[in-house]
C-alpha cells in the first residue's frame, strides 16, 4: 500500500499494521508486542487508534516489521493532518505579508 499524504482517508498506522501484517499472517498482538519490547496494552492502544505512533514506537516498528521509521511517522502525520483539516476552523487566520527574499 502506497501512502499518499493527500489521500482522502489515510489509515491510522494501527489499522495498517493489523490489516497488512497481523491478520493476514495470523500474528497476535501479544507476539508482536513481545517482538517490539512493549506491553500488549501499549501496542493495543496503537492498533485501536487510541495512541499515536511516536518516534520511539516508529523505531521499534521499523526494526520488528520493516519500513523506515520515517514512513511510520509519515503515516501518522497524514492521519493527524486529515483529522485536523476536519476540525480546525481557519476562518480567523490571515496571511502574513512578508517582503520578497
Amino acid at each position: 500500500m502506497i501512502m499518499n499524504p493527500r489521500m482522502h482517508n489515510p489509515p491510522h498506522p494501527g489499522e495498517f499494521i493489523s490489516g497488512v501484517y497481523l491478520e493476514p499472517n495470523g500474528i497476535s498482538v501479544r507476539v508482536l508486542a513481545e517482538k517490539l519490547g512493549v506491553a500488549p496494552s501499549t501496542l493495543n492502544r496503537v492498533l485501536n487508534g487510541n495512541s499515536r505512533v511516536r518516534p520511539e514506537m516508529a523505531l521499534r516498528l521499523s526494526k520488528a516489521i520493516g519500513r523506515s521509521p520515517e514512513s511510520w511517522l509519515a503515516m501518522q502525520s497524514a492521519r493527524d493532518l486529515r483529522l485536523a483539516r476536519q476540525h480546525v476552523d481557519l476562518q480567523g487566520v490571515r496571511k502574513l505579508n512578508l517582503p520578497a527574499a
